[in-house]
């Protein structure tokens, strides 16, 4: 897997993700720069330098900002240890139902990472995974959040529940989100791009949350909306 850019690269160097090699522009000689070369060599990276052509080669969008860096495919936390975590604290959790779209998935894994999120979970068919442009797009965000798949949202959901944990689905029609009590153990689901969440899946919610709409547009991006949802949920759950 390759991850691009400077920001999304110094992230990667922050955690113990293997990185097999790192390609650097070699025209680059401001601070920050430098300062991310150094940090590679001291934890023993690899490193190779190239001009701009050949970085462009590498990157399909040539958004590299003269820094790539190549590791295993990513790996996603375990389903099972994530849930054991949370049933001893209350935690906060972000699962979506039907993401489909990587840009959408990034932004949502950058989303929940800056919030201070627990753990996001997806089903591992018919749902968006992290790749090269997922990791782009969440700057980096995605080795540092604990990300998991899961074979059944409703059955997951579940799981949650067993372990008292109280469910709010994201979705037009329900109560005003800024009414909420997001307090304790809880869960908010967030649905897919065209579909929202569906309707088996509202069902196992304790309770549906909508963002109240002003305009004439009666609907937010899938990733605009989650960053709404999380944010207010974690302001109430800090007190503020």
């Amino acid at each position: 897997m390759k991850t691009e850019g400077r920001n999304a690269v110094n992230e990667l160097l922050k955690t113990d993700v293997k990185i097999e090699k790192l390609l650097v522009e070699n025209s680059l000689r401001d601070a920050e720069s430098r300062a991310i070369v150094a940090k590679a060599k001291e934890k023993g990276v690899r490193i190779q330098f190239a001009d701009k052509a050949g970085l462009d080669r590498e990157c399909q969008n040539r958004k590299h900002q003269g820094f790539i860096a190549y590791t295993p495919d990513y790996r996603y936390a375990d389903e099972d240890e994530l849930l054991s975590d949370a049933e001893q604290k209350d935690g906060f959790y972000v699962v979506l139902d039907g993401i489909t779209d990587p840009h959408n998935l990034g932004s949502i894994i950058r989303v929940c990472e800056c919030a201070g999120v627990d753990g996001l979970l997806f089903a591992d068919r018919r749902s968006a995974g992290v790749t090269e442009t997922v990791m782009r797009v969440s700057e980096g965000a995605a080795n540092h959040l604990k990300i998991a798949r899961t074979g059944n949202v409703n059955d997951l959901l579940d799981d949650f529940k067993n372990r008292g944990y109280w469910v709010t689905g994201a979705e037009l029609g329900g109560e005003n989100i800024y009414g909420v009590d997001f307090s304790g153990k809880c869960v908010l689901v967030v649905g897919g791009e065209d579909t929202g969440i569906r309707r088996l899946t509202q069902e196992k919610c304790d309770r549906l949350a909508e963002i109240p709409m002003y305009g004439k547009v009666n609907s937010l991006n899938a990733s605009v909306a989650c960053g709404v949802a999380v944010f207010e949920a974690m302001r109430r759950r800090r007190g503020f």
